[in-house]
């Protein structure tokens, strides 16, 4: 059965210094939920900290409303997997994901089944004799996912499980964990840097900055509506681009920006008064080159991508800034020339000086 999982204020420091500061958090029976931030904000500190291998300095782990901070890791019913498989080199594969059990006291005859079935799902039968060694990085992963499943937990932790493999083994390993969570349904809890992880495989995004949360939400909700500059530029790729801008006029139903020389009419009232200076933020997928839509600027192309699928423009303002547009498909847009970017004002974003949005 899913179990859901509360956090109460909690905080860690060592020593003197504090690294989780308060974090309050609700994590629904069945939910996927992804940790996602910056090296160093604290993700995999807290996913310890619920699996019991960091000490909680203040607040409250709860899991299914039943205290868990003075409990130990192996009673809480959590199995996690890591960024490093740490697969026994001598044992096979079979033996790899039975030794842990065999640990636990369970008998030949209730780990066999057990262990029939983590190879099942993950389809890994025909490689239950071999050792590691004549394993691929995707194989070896799988086992390492393998050993959790055997466990039966409550609760899966994953800490950037997928950081050791390639691009095309991390889209195919990002499939088979999520359908590994429709066919359990257990609560699943998974840290990366991967913002394209975290928006492809998360059913809740955590942004994390700092040993704080910035933002939770659905991936397209953080995607639509970013609580701030920080979110705004983390979620999403290519990152979302921030030009300097400053508030002409507020209206009752509409406000005027001035960006790139430009004074642009959103359809909404601003949080902001005249003369304030603002960041005004839009996506490169949501800039074109046509006249459809407000334009905002004509920029001159520095470099351009063709990929095939798309062909990203990198540009430069006529006042010195970056802006960067991602075009459908294959267009053909000399390095050099000069085109007039527009865009639909009511996917724009504008931060005032906190990064707040406003």
């Amino acid at each position: 059965m899913a179990t859901s999982v509360v956090l109460q204020k909690v905080e860690k420091r060592y020593g003197s210094l504090d690294v989780i500061h308060g974090i309050d958090l609700t994590i629904d029976p069945g939910e996927f939920t992804v940790f996602v931030g910056p090296s160093g904000c604290g993700k995999s500190t807290l996913l310890r900290m619920i699996a019991g291998l960091e000490e909680i300095s203040g607040g409250a782990l709860l899991l299914d409303n039943e205290r868990m901070n003075e409990v130990a890791p192996a009673k809480r019913g959590i199995a996690m997997v890591f960024q490093s498989y740490a697969l026994y080199p001598h044992m096979s594969v079979y033996k790899n994901l039975a030794f842990g059990l065999e640990t636990a006291g369970y008998k030949k005859a209730e780990i066999e089944p057990k262990v029939r079935r983590a190879a099942e799902i993950l389809q890994i039968e025909k490689l239950l004799e071999r050792k590691p060694k004549a394993l691929s990085g995707g194989q070896r992963q799988r086992v390492a996912i393998g050993r959790a499943i055997v466990r039966e937990p409550r609760i899966f932790l994953f800490d950037e499980p997928l950081s050791n493999l390639d691009a095309e083994l991390r889209v195919q390993m990002r499939v088979e964990i999520s359908r590994l969570h429709s066919s359990l349904g257990n609560t699943m809890i998974y840290v990366t840097h991967d913002q394209v992880e975290a928006m492809t495989m998360a059913d809740k995004i955590v942004v994390l900055n700092s040993g704080r949360i910035e933002q939770v939400g659905a991936p397209l909700d953080l995607y639509n509506n970013p609580a701030n500059r920080f979110v705004a530029g983390f979620i999403g790729s290519p990152k979302m681009n921030f030009l300097k801008a400053k508030i002409d006029q507020v209206n009752d139903g509409d406000t005027t920006v001035s960006v790139c020389g430009s004074a642009i009419r959103l359809p909404r009232r601003l949080k902001g008064s005249a003369g304030q200076d603002v960041t005004f933020g839009i996506r490169p997928e949501h800039l074109g080159v046509a006249d459809a839509g407000t334009a905002l600027a004509t920029v001159n192309v520095d470099l351009v991508e063709n990929l095939g699928g798309a062909t990203m423009l990198y540009t430069t303002t006529p006042d010195g800034q970056q802006l960067t547009i991602a075009l459908d498909g294959q267009q053909k847009v000399e390095r050099g020339t000069n085109v007039k970017t527009s865009f639909d004002p009511a996917r724009c974003h504008v931060f005032d000086a906190s990064g707040a949005t406003i």
